[in-house]
């Protein structure tokens, strides 16, 4: 379990995307609460009471907008990070930080900024189930490839495994990774697209884009934000049964590396040795 308290971070995190909400709201764009914050709104009228992240997924129009214009229409200290904005930033899928804190998920990544929520883009793809497979068998590929780049190679010592990764950190670079698995995200037209997928949650998350439908007003700690239309049969081809309560043993969390909510990433002096740079 986490080593720091959950809820201090929940609600440092509900004041990122309630700014994300207004965001949203002011341009026109569509946002959707995803995933175990979607299942916190139905079963708790708010967080999970372990979660200690928020997840929201965007198709993929606006979520393309929120990131190239995020400057401009976020306030201080709010900052929106992707790998098309931030060349070093190693993640499939982008987040809205909270550039006056200092968090490190993983002490062997190379990854550091602020306290963040998740934004996920949501995108089109073919008809065709095989080629609906191709395309998750290669994104999952590809973004295991940049986890390895980023990644501390001696994690596991010196022996073959950490071989593996620095043959791996000299073959690929992290921008042509980037390239690639952005054209397989982007290949097929969201808004042509019956089906549509979080490409972060593999081939069984393959849904029809009826159930995303019209965001749709969802309490959530007291204020309403956005969530899925057909909430029911999302969480239900997610989770199963989903009212149900896991045991303790299956109630995960990040249990972050550091975390500092005083302290601006950018003054953050990293130490650990395998990291390359950051700005």
């Amino acid at each position: 379990m986490a080593n720091y308290e959950i809820r201090p971070l929940q609600l440092h995190i509900l004041k990122i995307l309630q700014a994300v909400d207004k965001v949203c709201k002011d341009h026109n764009l569509r946002y959707y609460l995803w995933a175990g914050t979607m299942l916190g709104a139905v079963r708790h009228k708010g967080f999970i009471p372990w979660d200690d992240d928020m997840d929201i997924c965007m198709p993929r129009p606006d979520y393309d907008l929120l990131m190239q214009h995020a400057s401009e229409w976020l306030p201080e200290p709010y900052e929106a990070i992707c790998a098309d904005n931030t060349p070093d930033y190693p993640g499939g899928f982008g987040k809205v930080i909270d550039a006056s804190t200092t968090l490190i998920e993983r002490e062997h990544c190379d990854y550091l900024r602020g306290v963040y929520i998740d934004v996920f883009p949501i995108d089109g793809l073919p008809s065709s189930r095989l080629l609906q497979k191709l395309n998750c068998m290669r994104y999952a590929i590809i973004d295991k490839l940049i986890y390895y780049i980023h990644r501390d190679p001696f994690k596991h010592g010196h022996g073959l495994d950490s071989l593996i990764i620095r043959t791996i950190q000299k073959l690929f670079s992290h921008q042509s990774l980037h390239n690639a698995i952005r054209s397989i995200r982007v290949k097929y037209d969201y808004e042509k697209s019956q089906k549509v997928l979080d490409y972060d949650d593999g081939f069984s998350g393959i849904i029809d884009k009826t159930i995303l439908g019209t965001p749709t007003p969802v309490e959530f700690e007291g204020c309403m934000l956005m969530g899925v239309e057909k909430w029911d049969e999302y969480l239900s081809n997610k989770y199963g049964d989903y009212m149900t309560i896991p045991p303790h043993d299956d109630q995960r969390q990040h249990n972050f590396f550091y975390l500092d909510y005083n302290l601006p990433y950018r003054d953050y002096k990293d130490t650990r040795k395998f990291v390359k740079h950051h700005e």
